[in-house]
């Protein structure tokens, strides 16, 4: 029996930890700021914009920051709000912001 409630709880808890490690948008498309918007953003930013697409739920803007490098930007749809920014270094490895600065 205590088995069997060990086992339960783990199925229990596993669906919310992998909730957790989502970093998805989830937002009625009713709130959804118009592709327009996402493009003012990146101006507003200097980042020239390749292409806008949709990923999971979000905004994502493929192209390159105003030093020429190229960026992946994951915006909240309904926000606006930038989740995440993926540079591509000259060897064509990405990277997020914060990751292989040393200590910067």
């Amino acid at each position: 029996m205590r088995l069997a409630l060990t086992i339960l709880a783990c199925v229990a808890v596993l669906p919310v930890g992998q909730a957790l490690a989502d970093d998805d948008c989830f937002a009625p498309m009713a709130d959804w700021k118009p592709k327009e918007a996402v493009a003012a953003l990146a101006a507003r930013n200097g980042w020239t914009v390749r292409r806008i697409k949709i990923d999971d739920g979000c905004y994502e803007i493929d192209g390159t920051d105003a030093e020429g490098q190229r960026i992946e930007v994951t915006v909240h749809p309904s926000t606006l709000d930038v989740i995440e920014i993926e540079r591509k270094d000259g060897t064509g490895h990405r990277r997020r912001d914060g990751e292989g600065r040393g200590g910067e």
